[in-house]
């Protein structure tokens, strides 16, 4: 496996780096930091916000060869200390973005100043599941998956409500590497965390979409209640309206939960 390079983008205004504490926040599997647009915008004044693309996504280039999950959190961390050595970071990921930040609680806990786990699980899917998919689009390319992860990534009547956003976030699948997706998909069918949880020491938030159907609330509520049991601390919260991508969905109730959380995890 090699380590794979991940590329940001700042999402919050321009200023002196250490002004305002720093909030990394990742992607799902098939999108961009566009993701994270709107619900950057609203924490902006008060974070300093970069986003990170997964492998041959947005501005990312194209994986090289496999890597697991536990390796891109090792890439953020590389990527945070190239432009803020050795810093500590609020984290808040969706989907694989959110697979990589429980990673990252459980090997770079230090890092973390806390922890948002967006429409994630500590296992997703099933192994033979994604091996399909990975198959699928290396064959087909990323096309083959809109329709699908149209009906998977929105709540109803999203796309009639907010067709730029949708067509925005439809469009960054279409782009995205498909041999990069395909590694993706088998970092996740690798991906088996359910036992570690109880390592994870940061406070943690986690975001499900009533809608959702990949991750719904009942894996928030596990994964709260496995990072309990080992005495960390860690909170479950459920959007009305949301399926998979709640920043996009729903970024003022999103970017509200992410606020009060940061500032009690910094208190």
């Amino acid at each position: 496996m090699t380590r794979p390079v991940l590329k940001a983008v700042l999402l919050s205004p321009q200023r002196p780096l250490g002004d305002k504490p720093l909030l990394v926040v990742g992607s799902s599997l098939g999108t961009s930091t566009v993701l994270w647009n709107e619900t950057a915008e609203l924490l902006g004044d008060d974070y300093a916000v970069v986003g990170w693309d997964l492998p041959g996504h947005g501005v990312s280039p194209a994986a090289s060869g496999t890597f697991s999950v536990a390796e891109l959190a090792d890439a953020v961390v590389e990527l945070v200390d190239s432009v803020a050595p050795g810093a500590r970071f609020h984290y808040a990921g969706v989907s694989l973005g959110g697979a990589t930040g429980l990673q990252l609680g459980i090997k770079h806990g230090e890092r973390l100043l806390s922890l948002s786990v967006q429409c994630s699980d500590a296992r997703i899917g099933t192994p033979e599941g994604w091996l399909e998919r990975a198959e699928t689009v290396r064959n087909q390319g990323t096309p083959v998956m809109i329709q699908g992860s149209a009906q998977r990534w929105f709540g109803a009547g999203f796309m009639d409500r907010e067709p730029a956003v949708s067509s925005r976030l439809l469009h960054s699948l279409r782009d995205t590497d498909r041999f990069s997706y395909a590694f993706c998909c088998e970092a996740l069918a690798g991906f088996d965390v359910r036992g570690e949880l109880g390592t994870i020491s940061v406070p943690t938030q986690l975001v499900a979409g009533v809608e959702d159907t990949v991750a719904p609330p009942s894996s928030a509520e596990a994964m709260a209640e496995g990072i309990a049991a080992g005495g960390g601390r860690a909170v479950a919260v459920v959007l009305d309206g949301v399926a998979h991508l709640a920043p996009a969905e729903a970024p003022a109730a999103v970017a509200d939960l992410m606020r009060s959380f940061m500032k009690e995890a910094s208190a």
